[in-house]
């Protein structure tokens, strides 16, 4: 935790004093705080956790490069004593997530100048240490087990709902601390809605059924979705459908090296998408990094800047979605490393017939 404060305070602007932190997963990613209350002050000189009653021996625990302090009885009045102790008379703020009335509060009441940022700690969040990286591949492991658990449940007549709770149940029993995201499980025409939650729709005779999900351990996300086929034979439609986005992905994840550009990689794959007719059917960005959130930097759509990175984590997920027909998504979770990636994923990716 050290080392990420003083890579935050070497990425603060030169003409602020400190930074207010309240978005959680920043919070915790400087501090180590688990809670969920805390307001975290860091400055040149000073690191400070202010909180209430109910988690100071907890903070203290976690958080032994921060000063812990109990901001009773109102916060605002403890920050403002806090800033100035410190001689802290420039304060940025998380711009994106303090809203514009919480804004006025601090303007009225603090008496510093604030100045908004955006994406300093994201920033930094977006290159992984061993330690996240460890703690992934373990969420993708807890992943991975409890598909391979579940899916011999799953038949013509079963519903969505059923295989989602099913799979619910196996990521936690296997150590998910909680789930990333609901659970979605699309099957037959359903298989169309990128972001289809269950439903009680009873799975048919060669469906696609579309799983994506994840699990969470020690605090850091997996993201995964394969895509099967229930009861049948795939057709020729449905397997041109699959065989397309499977190499979408491959030749996406042959493309991948540090220096690559979010937009250059999506590419890569909508290419071999759109040569195949089905461009349009294409619309979400190809991944997005994963960490702390599942959904978090950098990008990797269309219209993504961002250049990869050593350490960076991103899912692979290209689909094609036919409304009234159904749809496929293949994604893999992988770490860009000084050669190319790593796969976290080892689940087979070939169209298999389940049921």
């Amino acid at each position: 935790m050290s080392q990420r404060i003083d890579r935050l305070r070497q990425a603060m602007p030169t003409d602020v004093d400190a930074l207010l932190i309240i978005k959680p997963d920043n919070r915790t990613y400087i501090s180590g705080f688990t809670g969920s209350n805390a307001y975290l002050l860091v400055g040149r000189e000073v690191a400070l956790l202010l909180t209430d009653f109910r988690y100071i021996e907890q903070a203290s625990a976690e958080c032994p490069y921060f000063v812990v302090r109990d901001y009773a009885p109102v916060f605002l009045d403890s920050l403002k004593q806090a800033l100035a102790d410190a001689n802290i008379s420039t304060l940025a703020f998380e711009s994106d997530f303090v809203t514009f009335s919480t804004y006025h509060e601090l303007k009225e009441k603090l008496g510093v100048a604030l100045v908004p940022t955006t994406g300093l700690v994201e920033k930094l969040r977006q290159v992984k240490d061993a330690g996240e990286v460890e703690n992934m591949q373990q969420a993708a492991l807890i992943a991975e087990a409890a598909l391979a658990e579940v899916l011999p449940m799953v038949k013509p007549g079963v519903s969505e709902k059923s295989v989602a709770l099913s799979l619910e149940f196996a990521l936690r029993r296997r150590g998910a601390e909680k789930l990333p995201f609901e659970i979605i499980a699309a099957s037959g025409p359903r298989s169309s809605l990128p972001h289809g939650r269950a439903s009680e729709r009873l799975i048919e005779r060669g469906d696609f059924l579309t799983l994506d999900f994840g699990a969470v351990y020690n605090g850091y996300c997996c993201d995964m979705t394969r895509t099967f086929i229930v009861g049948a034979k795939a057709t020729p439609e449905q397997e041109r459908v699959y065989n397309t986005v499977l190499a979408a992905q491959e030749q996406a994840l042959a493309a991948l090296r540090p220096g690559l550009i979010g937009r250059d990689f999506d590419k890569v794959a909508r290419d071999v998408i759109t040569a195949q007719g089905y461009g349009e059917r294409f619309g979400h960005g190809l991944g997005h990094g994963v960490g702390r959130a599942v959904h978090e930097g950098p990008g990797a759509g269309s219209k993504s800047e961002d250049l990869f990175s050593p350490g960076m984590v991103i899912t692979v997920e290209p689909g094609i979605y036919l409304p009234g027909w159904g749809g496929v998504r293949i994604e893999d979770m992988v770490l860009v490393t000084e050669t190319g990636y790593r796969n976290f994923n080892t689940f087979p990716k070939e169209l298999t017939t389940l049921g």
